[in-house]
């Protein structure tokens, strides 16, 4: 397997591992940014217990919110790929897009216009220093790897996808697929 670099639009795959990382174990994240500055992604397969019009009370949706990482859990993010209805959305990769004007999709989700198919919220972002993430890969906490789903990541099952990712990166990775999450359960 060749060694990917970590690049905006590609994902990090946690390592699997007994001792459990809270935060990120049995993780997918999306790399959102990546530069010498540091990097921001979002965990793509960790649903939260509430629902879009629980923290925004104007808009009537059920959407689920996922919790994108430990950082600024107080503050909702969205990737999209609808940038043609979304102004001031940035790009993150292969029509798959961050941010963007929220007045306007809160407006386009009241009037049905925007289905949870097209979007995906986040409490909180997963970040990480200048040369953070460079020790983490390092360490052998992360596995990179490209996003074949391109945009339609957003339509993907949470449920499975850490597993999916193991069965994909083969060999020894495959046994953990189908390890419990708390190996005491075993």
């Amino acid at each position: 397997m060749i060694a990917l670099k970590p690049t905006k639009g590609h994902l990090l795959v946690a390592e699997p591992s007994i001792i459990g990382d809270v935060a990120f174990n049995r993780s997918v994240v999306l790399l959102a940014e990546h530069s010498e500055a540091g990097s921001v992604g979002f965990i793509l397969n960790k649903v939260l217990d509430f629902t879009l019009k629980d923290l925004v009370p104007d808009l009537s949706a059920n959407f689920k919110i996922y919790n994108g990482g430990p950082v600024e859990q107080d503050n909702l993010y969205f990737i999209h790929k609808i940038p043609d209805l979304i102004p001031q959305s940035v790009e993150i990769a292969n029509g798959i897009y961050w941010g963007g004007n929220f007045d306007v999709v809160t407006e386009l989700i009241n009037q049905g216009l925007i289905s949870e198919k097209e979007i995906r919220f986040f409490l909180g972002y997963s970040g990480w220093d200048a040369n953070q993430l460079n020790e983490e890969l390092n360490s052998h906490s992360w596995i990179i790897t490209t996003n074949e789903d391109t945009k339609d990541i957003i339509e993907r099952p949470y449920r499975s996808f850490w597993k999916d990712k193991m069965m994909q990166l083969g060999g020894e990775y495959i046994l953990w697929s189908n390890a419990p999450e708390n190996p005491s359960y075993n």
